[in-house]
């Protein structure tokens, strides 16, 4: 028996049949790899961090209704583990002039309608209104309805930095008064106008916002010789200032038994919208007009029950998180699970959904791509095996036969040492089966036949024997290889 040691270089089987091509696997993964890391990537940038558990409002002077709804907030959002610290205030003015500070670490901030003339309020966003603070003008004397009959006298219109005074003094403007003219401006304010007011040191005052509240408008509407003023230009105010809203209010409203007013009072009054920096989670965003419609969301004297908040903004473009809450709620997971669980699932989701969406088609694809990576190994060989048999079917193919025959040798010897999935072990064996029939086309063109000496002595003397006859001698060597094989 002959020994592989002695057998030529390109007839020793040296392929290796493995189970699994772990290199062409790899190369097969690398693709859909790197579009997992860039997909997995994309989704990290575009989704959100953790809402903070601590974030700042800037709300009023302590004891204002501004100030009161912010300690109502900061219980509610104790409940799903959210610290509100709650910053004092000079008023709404100063809430939004520190928003529009970022050295300032404020995140919210309520805001009356008609204070942010003259400041940079980019980058705010409003999550709503979230109630009326109606502009109440008190005086003494003959009746009154508009506030240009208050020319001369003397006016109390908030302290300064407030937004009450800031409003005060455009609808003054308006009007024909503004400071340095013959009207005294002072600068009382909530208790202390209404106490001025009442000892005659003023002649109106103007009460808004956080300075308007129940017990001082109380306190002055049943004080005799102090009247509420009836605005008889409302609509026009609020066709002039779009932040505006015209408000009535009906008869005995305030007393019932003594009818006060006695007949309808017509105010105008601003909204106050909850202000927040762009930057704002959008989780906490829906947290907050929960809270708030808890806390505004009932009935008063100036708005009827689910009024507020509400989607109605004026000098704030809404944000797009709140805009879709006033639209269909809570997200589907904050109505049903905890607010840090629900949280947490959010983000996994967003993070979850593209990556499924990329890799599914992507490991779809590495079957296919490993298959092609194997059988591109064998196939390659193919061009090689169609060349030599082309030459191999030339006129002058016999006088290139010992070329041609190291060629396929060259090729016989790399395919014995390939290593190659058992998967397509059957297609390997084509292609030996292959490499041998061509094998067989060569060595029937260097076979003469017996009978044509006068051609091999052609042959032998380097002069080729005719094209017909060449194909003759192939033709019969065919036949003898055949018969030899069987």
């Amino acid at each position: 028996m002959t020994t592989d040691s002695n057998q030529p270089a390109h007839r020793r089987l040296r392929a290796r049949f493995v189970a699994i091509s772990w290199r062409d696997l790899a190369v097969s993964f690398g693709p859909v790899v790197l579009v997992a890391i860039a997909a997995i990537w994309l989704a990290v940038w575009l989704v959100q961090p953790a809402p903070p558990r601590t974030i700042t409002l800037s709300a009023g002077p302590e004891g204002s209704s501004f100030w009161s709804a912010a300690q109502r907030y900061k219980t509610i959002l104790a409940r799903d583990g959210i610290t509100l610290n709650v910053l004092s205030s000079e008023g709404s003015r100063q809430n939004v002039e520190r928003l529009a500070n970022d050295n300032e670490n404020v995140d919210l901030g309520l805001v009356q309608g008609g204070v942010s003339q003259g400041l940079d309020i980019d980058g705010l966003v409003s999550l709503g209104s979230m109630f009326y603070a109606p502009i109440s003008v008190f005086y003494r004397g003959e009746r009154v309805t508009k506030l240009s009959d208050f020319t001369g006298k003397r006016i109390a219109i908030g302290r300064e930095g407030s937004g009450a005074r800031a409003l005060a003094l455009t609808l003054l403007k308006a009007n024909g008064i503004e400071p340095g003219g013959p009207t005294k401006l002072t600068a009382y304010d909530g208790q202390e106008a209404a106490q001025a007011l009442i000892d005659g040191r003023v002649d109106a005052a103007m009460l808004t916002g956080d300075t308007a509240t129940g017990p001082t408008m109380g306190k002055l509407i049943r004080t005799p010789g102090i009247r509420l003023m009836d605005f008889a230009q409302a609509d026009a105010y609020t066709r002039r200032f779009t932040y505006l809203n015209q408000l009535t209010l009906p008869r005995g409203v305030f007393d019932l038994g003594r009818n006060l007013p006695a007949q309808p009072v017509h105010v105008i009054s601003p909204t106050v919208e909850l202000v927040a920096r762009e930057s704002l989670h959008p989780a906490l965003s829906d947290l907050l007009i929960e809270a708030a419609r808890e806390v505004h969301g009932k009935a008063n004297l100036m708005q009827r029950a689910g009024e507020f908040p509400s989607a109605q903004v004026h000098e704030f473009p809404i944000s797009d998180d709140a805009a879709r809450y006033y639209k269909s709620g809570k997200g589907f997971l904050y109505r049903h699970l905890p607010f840090w669980i629900a949280s947490l699932a959010d983000r996994i989701v967003v993070l979850l959904v593209p990556i499924i969406v990329v890799l599914i088609p992507a490991f779809r694809l590495v079957p296919s791509l490993y298959s092609w990576r194997v059988k591109s190994r064998l196939y390659r060989w193919y061009g090689g095996l169609i060349a030599l048999e082309r030459e191999a079917l030339a006129d002058d193919a016999h006088t290139e036969y010992q070329n041609l025959r190291e060629r396929l040798d060259t090729i016989e010897a790399a395919v014995n040492r390939l290593k190659i999935p058992l998967a397509y072990a059957d297609q390997f064996y084509v292609l030996r089966e292959h490499i041998s029939f061509v094998r067989q086309r060569l060595d029937a063109m260097s076979v003469a036949p017996a009978s044509s000496g006068g051609d091999a002595a052609q042959r032998a003397g380097g002069v080729p024997a005719s094209p017909g006859k060449a194909e003759d001698d192939v033709e019969a060597a065919g036949k003898a290889t055949d018969t030899r094989r069987a």
